[in-house]
């Protein structure tokens, strides 16, 4: 049975404890201060180490098969090298592994020198939907063309009470989750023109983003977000035969040629309902070393370019 560390105790490490329950696997819990260990502990019901995962390194602690990091996005980075380090061999940690892209370049290097498989945590590709309209699109022949919104809610956004580092960054450590989704559909991008204006105060580089591409696998695409706007997170992916809708991202609509209704496929989302949506099937395929549906370091590492473009503007 795998024996697998958890590191964090925050909100996110408690959706996977649930998970990890429910897995053939010994796990144990390491946070940093009495107070979230406490509260962990309190509602997750499974003991939780204090002090941090460099002092239970330190403190002689026998190594996991695996570790998940599941901390603060501005802690992602540091741990993740504490945990190379450390001599860790498989790491599942929580997207998008850094504050920018130049972290997510270090961690690619230090995986390489270390021998080291770091995977990023991308659950959404394991939604219910998701996994359904795969399905659909190689019966329709693949994918024609798609699109995709990021739009936040800026007025939301600015009263939280965030670091400006991870402000400043939102739109890689949080619209990411959309655009990795249309991606992984639809193929990264092979080209890509974009522009990028308005600013934010908590967000200066830009507030609205527009911009399409072709993808690797020959499909053109658009992207749309506007964050001083009305809107919400989409996907839309078309085929010869229908247009498959994701709003929202965890729930799988069709509309179909020379049709203008739009109906909720009929699936069953016990999966999601039962764990944080697509948490469950992303931790097993990690464990499980199933890496069809998974992204690494290196491979993410090398999507910054697009990041960047978007953020940006540009190609």
């Amino acid at each position: 049975m795998q024996n697998i560390w958890l590191i964090g105790a925050g909100n996110m490490a408690l959706d996977y404890v649930k998970v990890l329950k429910d897995l053939p696997c010994t796990f144990t819990v390491i946070g940093r201060s009495e107070q979230s260990a406490a509260r962990a502990e309190k509602e997750a019901g499974v003991p939780v180490v204090r002090g941090g995962v460099t002092d239970f390194i330190r403190n002689g602690n026998p190594l996991p098969d695996m570790a998940i990091v599941a901390t603060g996005v501005l802690e992602l980075a540091s741990t993740a090298f504490t945990l190379m380090d450390a001599s860790i061999k498989r790491i599942l940690l929580e997207k998008p592994g850094g504050a920018n892209p130049k972290e997510i370049e270090n961690l690619s290097q230090r995986a390489k020198e270390k021998g080291c498989e770091i995977i990023l945590a991308f659950n959404r590709r394991f939604y219910q939907s998701v996994i359904e309209a795969k399905k659909i699109m190689e019966e329709d022949g693949g994918v024609t063309s798609f699109q995709f919104d990021f739009t936040e809610w800026s007025s939301t956004i600015e009263k939280l009470n965030a670091p400006k580092e991870l402000l400043e960054a939102w739109l890689l450590a949080n619209s990411w989750h959309v655009i990795d989704m249309a991606f992984y559909l639809g193929g990264v991008p092979r080209e890509l023109s974009g522009v990028a204006s308005g600013d934010l105060k908590w967000h200066p580089t830009g507030s609205i983003f527009v911009g399409a591409g072709v993808s690797v696998h020959g499909i053109p695409f658009s992207y749309h977000a506007n964050w001083e706007s009305a809107g919400r997170w989409g996907v839309e992916m078309n085929t010869l035969k229908r247009k498959l809708i994701f709003k929202p991202l965890e729930k799988l609509q069709v509309m179909m040629k020379n049709s203008v209704a739009i109906e909720f496929a009929e699936l069953d989302y016990e999966m999601d309902t039962n764990y944080k949506p697509g948490l469950y099937l992303q931790t097993k395929a990690f464990m499980e070393q199933k890496k069809d549906c998974l992204i690494d370091i290196h491979e993410f590492s090398q999507q910054m370019k697009w990041y960047l473009a978007i953020r940006n503007g540009g190609s």
